[in-house]
């Protein structure tokens, strides 16, 4: 593995001499090409077998959730050395004795050469120092940190799967249904982004539109019975998403 040249950083960046990246996978390996692009040392990306030079002040585990205790516990703890992980949804205690941080940066990472540059970071710290390298971190790499409370970590990545992945899979739900009338999936994609884009303007009351909105309940129903006849296994997921669709209609009918 190559250790990349440092250089001077001003002191109260908290960002140490030197940073082990533990895990070459695609987060492991953007985060040790950006950081080493923005003049950060970097060690690594190691792998789990490699060992982290004992003078490495700080070391950032982009290892699978369920592998972070276990890569913290094969970690000497040493006086000084702070040990964060890049999970969104685990908490500090997962990286037991060691002075712990976490930063977690909420966007897609398809491996080296992601940036990351204007991406919200979720950072926490069990100790100021600790918080400060975390922070440090991630203004090095142009994103906005937000210290996330760990009472509040499966809350925010549940925000986030709601936001990301499960915008996928509707996509797909969406795309399935438009495929047995001969659409394809392009016209579907440009109406996600105008919506997503009228979400970002005028958020989720506002740019609601659809017959829910309308309260057009015929409409719906007939959507409903298309649903029932050619993807009956998400008839649960359409009913769902109309009932929280009908909650948010009627919010916006309260703010008005």
């Amino acid at each position: 593995m190559t250790e990349q040249a440092s250089i001077t950083l001003p002191a109260k960046a908290g960002t140490p001499d030197r940073i082990a990246i533990v895990g070459a996978g695609r987060m492991g390996s953007a985060l040790a090409t950006a950081l080493a692009a923005a003049g950060v040392a970097v060690e690594g990306p190691l792998r789990r077998d490699e060992t982290v030079s004992a003078d490495t002040a700080a070391v950032l585990l982009c290892v699978p959730d369920a592998q972070i205790e276990a890569a913290a516990a094969a970690l000497p703890v040493r006086p000084g050395r702070r040990v964060g992980h890049t999970s969104a949804a685990t908490t500090l205690a997962a990286l037991g004795a060691h002075e712990a941080f976490s930063l977690h940066p909420l966007m897609t990472v398809t491996g080296a050469g992601t940036s990351f540059a204007g991406a919200t970071a979720a950072i926490a710290g069990a100790t100021a120092p600790a918080l400060d390298l975390a922070e440090a971190l991630a203004l090095r790499l142009g994103m906005r940190p937000v210290q996330i409370a760990d009472a509040d970590r499966a809350a925010y990545h549940a925000a986030a799967s709601l936001a990301s992945n499960f915008l996928v899979t509707l996509g797909g739900v969406a795309e399935r249904l438009a495929q047995t009338v001969g659409l394809e999936r392009e016209p579907l994609v440009a109406l996600v982004e105008a919506s997503v884009a009228n979400w970002a303007r005028l958020g989720a009351e506002r740019a609601l539109t659809g017959p829910i909105a309308r309260g057009d309940e015929a409409t719906v129903a007939r959507q409903r019975a298309a649903i029932a006849a050619r993807l009956p296994e998400e008839l649960e997921l359409f009913d769902a998403l109309a009932d929280a669709t009908r909650r948010l209609a009627a919010a916006r009918m309260v703010t008005r």
